[in-house]
């Protein structure tokens, strides 16, 4: 081998070493910032002993929202099959009701408590961005109302 193409496949090699490194650290990284969502019937099926932070989504139950006359809540997520309790301090938002969908991000303080420190409520499925309609519109191909 020549000097040259010496040289070059250390430097390929190198190269992709700190490739290597800089992947694995994006990686670490990351998984200690990740938030898994689980629906309460997932949750029957994991360890949940950990005090980790998770989301949970689902339905909120009819006549489960209850208030205690501050900005402390109390509801039930369901999916139909099984059930969460949720304690949230804080301001819900608008589109939040009962039956609609709700992604709540937060821990487990007991066995079926789940202290919520984010409420996301869902749109419902037709709804569409303006930004997105008004695009689609200008192309020609929007076909709601």
């Amino acid at each position: 081998m020549t000097r040259t193409v010496k040289n070059r496949l250390i430097k390929i090699l190198l190269s992709l070493l700190i490739l290597i490194v800089a992947v694995l650290i994006i990686i670490f990284n990351l998984r200690d910032n990740i938030v898994y969502f689980y629906t309460p019937t997932e949750l029957e099926r994991i360890d949940i002993s950990e005090k980790k932070i998770m989301r949970v989504g689902g339905l909120v139950k009819k006549d489960s929202i209850k208030n205690d006359g501050s900005k402390n809540f109390s509801f039930i997520i369901t999916d139909n099959t099984n059930e969460i309790n949720v304690d949230f301090q804080g301001i819900l938002p608008n589109l939040f009701a009962e039956e609609k969908g709700v992604v709540v991000e937060g821990s487990y303080v007991q066995e079926n408590l789940f202290r919520a420190n984010k409420v996301l409520a869902k749109h419902d499925e037709n709804y569409m961005p303006p930004e997105v309609v008004n695009a689609l519109k200008d192309d020609g191909k929007w076909q709601g109302q």
